[in-house]
């Protein structure tokens, strides 16, 4: 049986099976090849189409009986369907990129657009930025070309630049904590795409963000694209809506849900009272007692606060890079710039805004083990409780109340 699938280098944290299982009925396999097994690969033509991601989208030309005008413009294709032994080759990243944009409200038409990387997804990128009437359109690499600039180049020259479109893998995980360039040169910058889609949200999208921008990761461009490779695949028409439904269903499958707030708030409580399919609860204090063996009031006495927040960040980091979790925070979690960053790359922050009334002091919390402790805590960190936060959830009668307030408010900001 003819199968379908993806073709690349390292599929271990693609999202794509997901995706195509939801919006079609077949067999949909992520193919690792070596550079050496991808002609044997389509000699064989096992297959009745597939997609290509990186680095094959232009290995992969020259085994191609037929190429649309699109990928031919791009010199890059990812999709590809095989009719009679004949393999046809598209590009369907066009189409999810440009939906990207469209969904983020960013225009390109009179812009100054900056494209950072040089593979496959830049050349689409910067198709579509012409396509799309950018004023100049730049290719940003580490090394410099008569077709590309460096990121020196860019930050000193080109500080007019109005839009970034992001093509590397910079930021991709593992490798969360990285970012392609800083956005600090370029005062004239109105937007940034990002075509990472894992995490949800890369440094470059929050730092977007923070600064105000029009930003978002590639999660959408990566489903919008699969809508168009499944129509090539089937001969078929995918509604908008069901296609919208596909997002926001896979969207909800992979945010976190990080809860926030002063000890004994009731981030604990609240997190396992709510419950979403295939997500799992972690509470980050747990795992540093787990970890160190030992209760937190132990650890810091033994090797001090300073000791305990450090293994704190480096929980947060590992429990947050991952997907399809609710994590309740210890309270003094947002108080690292570094924390809030590895919380938001793959979910929204619930800051659970308990009055002081409910909260109480004990003494496993050293840092609010009196009510004069506690009563500080709440005055120092409430300015930082609300400004890192997403959503804030008033006190309710009940905890199950405060659940059900979070889960209605996932799905609004879903929409």
């Amino acid at each position: 049986m003819k199968q379908y699938g993806c073709i690349g280098k390292k599929l271990t944290h693609s999202f794509s099976k997901e995706i195509h299982g939801q919006l079609a009925d077949y067999q949909y396999d992520l193919i690792e090849l070596t550079q050496e097994e991808i002609g044997p690969f389509f000699f064989k033509k096992e297959f009745a189409a597939i997609n290509v991601t990186i680095p094959y989208k232009q290995t992969v030309i020259p085994y191609l009986d037929e190429i649309s005008e699109k990928a031919k413009r791009i010199g890059a294709v990812n999709t590809i369907v095989n009719r009679n032994g004949r393999l046809y080759g598209y590009n369907t990243d066009y189409y999810g990129m440009k939906a990207l944009i469209e969904r983020v409200g960013l225009s390109l038409s009179g812009r100054k657009v900056l494209i950072l990387g040089t593979g496959g997804t830049s050349k689409t990128a910067r198709v579509l930025a012409a396509d799309l009437g950018a004023r100049e359109v730049l290719t940003v690499s580490r090394r410099a070309s008569k077709e590309h600039i460096t990121y020196l180049e860019a930050a000193e020259l080109h500080r007019d630049a109005e839009v970034i479109i992001n093509t590397t893998p910079s930021g991709m995980y593992p490798d969360c904590d990285s970012m392609p360039i800083s956005l600090a040169p370029f005062p004239s910058l109105l937007g940034v795409i990002d075509a990472v889609y894992n995490p949800l949200c890369t440094n470059l999208v929050l730092d977007a963000k923070a600064r105000g921008l029009k930003a978002e990761g590639g999660l959408y461009m990566l489903v919008m694209q699969a809508v168009v490779a499944v129509e090539k695949f089937l001969d078929t028409t995918i509604p908008s809506d069901a296609a919208a439904k596909v997002f926001a269903s896979i969207l909800s499958g992979k945010e976190n849900i990080v809860l926030t707030g002063m000890p004994s708030s009731g981030k604990s409580t609240i997190g396992k009272g709510i419950t979403l399919d295939g997500y799992t609860f972690m509470d980050t204090d747990d795992e540093i007692e787990s970890r160190c063996g030992c209760s937190i009031k132990e650890l810091i006495a033994k090797k001090g606060e300073g000791y305990f927040r450090d293994l704190e960040s480096q929980v947060i980091r590992e429990v947050s890079a991952q997907s399809g979790r609710i994590i309740s925070t210890g309270g003094g979690a947002v108080l690292r710039e570094e924390n809030v960053h590895a919380l938001k790359r793959n979910g929204k922050i619930y800051f659970i805004s308990a009055p002081l009334s409910r909260l109480q002091s004990t003494e496993d919390r050293p840092l609010s083990d009196t009510p004069e402790k506690l009563g500080q805590l709440y005055q120092d960190r409430m300015e930082t409780y609300l400004t890192t936060a997403d959503v804030v959830v008033p006190g309710l009668a009940t905890p199950m109340a405060e659940a059900e307030y979070i889960l209605n408010k996932r799905m609004e900001l879903m929409v």
